[in-house]
Order: structure tokens, then sequence, then C-alpha cells
């Protein structure tokens, strides 16, 4: 029997993983079966899913809203990532032991490097929203040693805190209206408006200097944000396709101990920013 996986979530059936994790299999030889379940809200519809699906052997789970709180909640063991995100977004399962971890970072930073050509180290970056896809990033984004970090919110107060749990200096915190007058050399939307086709309250002049804009929703073509950084000349635009595969990635590669190849799969899943 193939080890099984599969994608956890409410909704889940728009979920790309279990084409993208067929796919990591086919290239590196794995047997394995990776389905999508939905669970209902709340902890307790998302604890017995798993449940279910441990009991029929299950290795492991790929976790999307709204249970990535729930996840962590639910493991035994969880990793640094995990815990500042506050959320996990991978399970593994080994007898009684739940190992959680968070990869969604690790998949932006492998996506701004890889397929991106772009290097943090050294530069300036702002990221818009203090909600789970901005936790995640924190801690990958840092060790790249950029020259600052600025966490921008709507409420102000969310920015700070998780500026604060960071502690370090390079890192601040902020309100979307406190961002006149800074310069940035990468703009990150990690705010949900883009999922509503609405714009974050931010300046025009927030994208002046800034080389590339990345959206982390993915398959939404050019959004109001993507949108407002080509109207100021932003060069280069990235929604998060790259990420979601990258994550992907290094989820497979935790799991199964096989780093797939990302490059061909990230093509045919992007939605043309135009």
């Amino acid at each position: 029997m193939p080890d099984r996986y599969a994608i956890v979530g409410n909704p889940v059936s728009q979920s790309k993983s279990p084409l993208i994790h067929a796919e990591f299999a086919r290239q590196t030889g794995q047997a394995l079966e990776y389905i999508r379940l939905e669970a209902p809200a709340g902890f307790d519809g998302f604890k017995a899913t798993v449940d279910a699906f441990r009991a029929q052997g299950a290795r492991g789970v790929n976790v999307t809203a709204p249970h990535k709180l729930d996840a962590l909640a639910y493991a035994t063991e969880t990793s640094d990532a995990a815990r500042l995100a506050g959320a996990a977004n991978i399970l593994a399962f080994d007898g009684e032991r739940v190992r959680a971890d968070n990869f969604d970072g690790v998949g932006l930073v492998n996506d701004l490097r890889l397929n991106q050509g772009f290097d943090v180290a050294g530069r300036r970056v702002l990221l818009l929203g203090a909600g789970g896809a901005v936790r995640g990033a924190l801690l990958p984004l840092l060790a790249q040693q950029p020259m600052s970090i600025v966490i921008a919110n709507r409420t102000e107060a969310k920015a700070r805190a998780l500026a604060a749990q960071c502690g370090s200096a390079a890192v601040q915190g902020c309100g979307l209206n406190d961002l006149d007058g800074m310069a940035f050399d990468i703009v990150l939307n990690g705010t949900s408006a883009s999922l509503a086709g609405e714009l974050p309250g931010i300046p025009f002049a927030v994208f002046g200097s800034a080389q590339l804009a990345y959206e982390m929703a993915y398959g939404k073509g050019l959004t109001p944000f993507l949108r407002l950084a080509r109207d100021a000349g932003v060069p280069r635009l990235a929604d998060g396709v790259g990420m979601l595969v990258e994550q992907a990635a290094e989820a497979f590669n935790w799991w199964r101990g096989a780093r797939p190849d990302t490059a061909a799969l990230i093509r045919q899943l992007m939605v043309p920013l135009a």
C-alpha cells in the first residue's frame, strides 16, 4: 500500500496540492497517495477528521485555511517557525508523535531566491499585514539578513507586537498610515485584500524605489495591489504561485527525504499577470 497524505481545509476542493504532490512523487519515484479532506470548522472538526485519517495509516497532512491554528494545537511537537507564526501548515505522524512546522516562509524565500532571482540580503523589506502569511514569512526572511523589515498593518498594535516577538532591531512595526516617506526595495502583500479584489490602504509612494512587488495570494492575475505597483513603475511583479510550489517541495522533502524540481510545475500553474 502506498503511504497516505492529504490536504485538510474547508473548503479544499480548489486546492492544487494533490496535483503538485502527484507530480513530485512521479519525479522522485515515490509511492504515495494524496487526497483532499474537508474538515468541519473548529478544532473538534479538525481533530475528528485527522484522527480518522491517522487511523487509516496516514503519514502526514498539509493544512490550509481555516485550520492552521487547529493544526498547531493538535501537534505534540512544534518548530520555531510554527510557534512564531501561531499556525502550522504541515503535520507528520509517527505513532503518538505529531510534529508541526510551517513552510510558508521558506517557500517564499526560495521563490524569491531561486525563481525571481532576488536576494533579500541587505534589502529594505515591507511586509503588508500581520496575519498568518506574514507571521510565517518573518523568520525565514530575517534569516536572509535584510537591512530592515517593516511590518505595516491596519491595526498598528498588531504590527508592533509581531515585530517585538522577533527580537531583532532590524524588524519594526507600524500602521499603514505611517508609511509615507519610507523607501523599500521589495513590497510583499500578505493582507487578505486581494482575495476580495480590494487594495490595501497604502500610499502610492511606497513603491517609489521598489524593485519587486510580490502578492502572496496566487492565481488572481493582476490584483489591485500588483496593478498599483505596475502603475508606480515597479519593474518586477510576482504572485504567490512560486511560494505555493516551493513550500510544497519543502514539505515533500520533510516527509520523504527527496527534493523535487519545481520550475516546470510553477510555469504550468502560473496565471498571467495582465
